[in-house]
């Protein structure tokens, strides 16, 4: 087992261990160890709300969620010889959940994690128009597999992978960033949720910095919902065992952080708490291209997936077109996607489902989104990809109600 640069006693929260991590992005939160090139290490991790998600049947902590307290993240880890302008190469060794046995139970990500629906006052999610309200489906992990006692008739394997990490952002990047945001957010200063998220100090959480420099730092800092330049809240589920990361570096040492971590997740995370949420831990190979930001050009991370992920080679394809309660958009991709979501829901919905349990199902399990055509005007055309392997049930059409059996056959018009 590789060393852990990063330990943490899952039964306390992040704010009260002994070496905490943080909450928010700023390049002067100090780094609390240091790995060389070459090497690999360990971290644990915390789940991403740092236990405010119990393993219940109602969705009240979904609902009544401090958004403050979040993403927890462990680290800084500065590694050594990282400039400014070198590229950070990360291979994702190994990672899993904290389990029963090796931390005490009732814990969030202690052999089991949870997929919810943000409700629209608490920041909602990729369909919030048509799901206002906060659900919440718990699942039980299984070694590799996944079943939820709340979305009956469906097992899958995980495809585990951290949903969020990076680099600290420069000065120069971080006023960028609050610059653009604050500017985002003057276009609707009144809409709930907000455009964008400016710093917050209330519940911030900044790793071992001195308490003089607490309000500075706070009022400066930026959250870590979002993806940006160097990475952060991705959710890139093929991100998993095997994948090797390639995230720009902005200040000295790099100060890597990581968190957030999904036991699986459907492309897009569309209910937004819609990963299945765990905490556990994860192993890393690290090292360092010199320069390799100018010589590749990156502006954002860039990837090459692991090759670990679920087989499923049969699906069912949902289609959405920029079409959305008789309005035409012109080439909208995020319509296209949102009707192929709605199509699909609609469709689980008549094999029992409630759409509730049919949302929740398409955020956490391996479905697959593309998109497949943006070049025919006026509507770009969006599909979603079920396996049909998840359920215990044929999920297709049913051949019986085919006019004819034999397809074969080309039948009579007379």
């Amino acid at each position: 087992m590789a060393e852990n640069v990063f330990p943490l006693d899952q039964s306390e929260s992040m704010f009260e261990q002994e070496v905490p991590g943080h909450n928010r992005w700023h390049p002067e939160i100090p780094s609390v160890a240091n790995v060389r090139p070459g090497s690999d290490f360990r971290m644990d991790c915390r789940e991403w709300t740092d236990g405010q998600v119990k393993n219940t049947d109602d969705a009240n902590d979904i609902r009544d969620m401090d958004l403050s307290r979040n993403h927890v993240l462990s680290g800084p880890i500065a590694i050594d010889g990282a400039e400014p302008g070198d590229i950070l190469v990360l291979d994702i060794l190994d990672m899993g959940p904290h389990l029963p046995e090796s931390a005490p139970e009732g814990l969030a990500g202690m052999g089991w994690g949870y997929t919810g629906i943000f409700a629209r006052e608490n920041g909602g999610g990729f369909l919030t128009n048509y799901f206002p309200e906060a659900q919440k489906a718990i699942w039980d992990f299984h070694g590799i597999y996944a079943t939820s006692r709340h979305i009956p008739g469906v097992r899958f394997a995980g495809i585990g992978h951290p949903g969020l990490f990076g680099c600290a952002p420069s000065h120069e990047l971080l006023a960028e960033w609050n610059r653009r945001e604050r500017e985002l957010i003057s276009r609707d200063p009144a809409r709930v949720p907000p455009l964008a998220l400016p710093p917050n100090q209330e519940n911030a959480l900044l790793g071992t910095l001195p308490s003089s420099e607490f309000d500075r730092v706070a009022g400066e800092a930026c959250r870590t919902v979002p993806p940006r330049e160097h990475g952060g809240n991705v959710d890139i589920k093929n991100l998993s065992r095997g994948a090797r990361c390639y995230l720009p570096v902005y200040v000295e040492g790099a100060k890597f952080s990581v968190g957030d971590l999904h036991f699986s997740q459907g492309d897009g995370e569309i209910s937004f708490c819609g990963a299945i949420e765990m905490g556990g831990w994860i192993e890393f190979g690290v090292d360092l291209i010199k320069g390799g930001v100018a010589k590749y050009g990156l502006t954002n991370p860039l990837f090459r997936p692991g090759p670990v992920e679920p087989r499923y080679s049969e699906f069912i394809c949902f289609e959405g077109i920029s079409v959305e309660d008789g309005t035409n958009y012109y080439m909208d991709a995020t319509v296209a996607y949102r009707r192929a979501c709605m199509n699909a829901i609609e469709y689980l919905a008549k094999f029992g489902y409630t759409s509730e349990q049919a949302y929740l199902l398409l955020s956490a399990a391996p479905i697959e989104a593309r998109f497949s055509g943006m070049v025919d005007i006026p509507n770009a055309c969006a599909t979603l990809y079920i396996p049909t392997d998840i359920f215990d049930f044929d999920v297709l059409p049913s051949d019986a109600e085919l006019v004819t059996r034999d397809l074969g056959h080309q039948a009579s018009t007379t």
